[in-house]
């Protein structure tokens, strides 16, 4: 995947970890153990490396960034504070989807907090299963697939 850039001046790219680790650290410092108090050794898993990392920049300014494992989970999906409600989320997990159907997923799945659900359905997730808690956040999982996209 290339660049996409967006009309609102939102760049998306697949990023190496290895490459952009700081700038992908920062964010999801940032929203998951700042914001929502995640301990760190649970958002420092040891599988960024693994995985294809996807990093959103506002006028070169990195602001969201999410990652899809080799297995098809969309996790650690964060936009910062400053920038939500622009549609940004919505711009990255697009872009997340497409490349996910690109590299020959049939489906995604991802554990989505409870209080933006919401935004997944709109983007054709389906909600399975009950509510779990995962670093103190009640989640949900969600899956969609890819075949009709």
């Amino acid at each position: 995947m290339t660049a996409q850039t967006i009309s609102t001046g939102l760049e998306i790219n697949i990023v190496d970890w290895h490459d952009r680790q700081d700038a992908l650290q920062a964010i999801r410092k940032s929203v998951f153990i700042d914001e929502q108090h995640v301990p760190k050794e649970l958002e420092w898993d040891g599988r960024d490396t693994e995985c294809t990392q996807f990093l959103a920049s506002h006028n070169s300014i990195p602001v969201a960034t999410a990652r899809l494992t080799p297995d098809g989970q969309i996790g650690r999906m964060a936009v910062l504070k400053d920038f939500r409600g622009r549609g940004f989320g919505s711009q990255l997990l697009i872009a997340v989807l497409e490349q996910a159907k690109l590299a020959g997923y049939k489906q995604v799945f991802l554990h989505a907090q409870v209080n933006v659900i919401e935004f997944y359905l709109k983007h054709g997730f389906i909600a399975e299963g009950d509510v779990f808690i995962d670093a103190g956040i009640e989640h949900r999982s969600m899956r969609l697939s890819l075949d009709d996209r």
